[in-house]
């Protein structure tokens, strides 16, 4: 009687837990996917404002629509791409191109003296920076998450229950680590 009981204690132990690593490892996971859907919501934005900026210079840019055709085209590759890989290049190629319009832009001065191109650039650079902070906080979610499934003894029930990596949402290259420099 008294083995059947400390098997059952065991055995509930054991069960609790699996049940309480589990529901720690789901919770992580539900905040990194949130912290995705942050960074989501700023690069909505981000690609709200573009349309309106590259119409706020087409007219003064006569020269330049490689410029522009280039930037529209990045925005639609953002917007299409797919899984976080794809979407962290097509994000990284975004705002190289947004910082060649932006030198662009330093070329003309009527194009630095008008009030909407200003007020475009001001929202865009506001929203880049949200955008840092918001890839700040979803790969620290990341790294967190990545520890808990690695660690012992939650990398067991990670195993079992079919817990996999996320992918950190970096940024590729030197040159893209780079602060944009705007005149204005």
């Amino acid at each position: 009687m008294i083995l059947l009981a400390v098997i059952a204690l065991v055995s509930l132990t054991v069960v609790v837990w699996f049940f309480t690593i589990y529901n720690s490892l789901v919770g992580l996971k539900l905040q990194t996917d949130n912290a995705w859907s942050q960074i989501d919501v700023q690069l909505k934005r981000r690609y709200d404002l573009i349309p309106n900026l590259v119409e706020a210079v087409k007219g003064y840019m006569t020269y330049e629509r490689d410029t522009l055709e280039r930037v529209i085209k990045a925005r639609t590759q953002a917007i299409d791409a797919t899984g976080l890989k794809d979407k962290a290049q097509a994000e990284n190629f975004l705002t190289q191109t947004l910082r060649s319009l932006f030198a662009v832009v330093e070329r003309y001065p009527e194009l630095k003296a008008n009030q909407n191109v200003l007020k475009l650039q001001e929202e865009l650079t506001s929203t880049e920076n949200k955008i840092t902070f918001a890839r700040q906080y979803y790969n620290d979610e990341v790294q967190r998450f990545n520890t808990k499934i690695k660690i012992v003894p939650s990398n067991v029930v990670a195993d079992l229950a079919g817990f996999k990596e996320k992918v950190f949402f970096e940024i590729e290259t030197i040159q893209e680590r780079e602060v944009p420099k705007v005149k204005l």
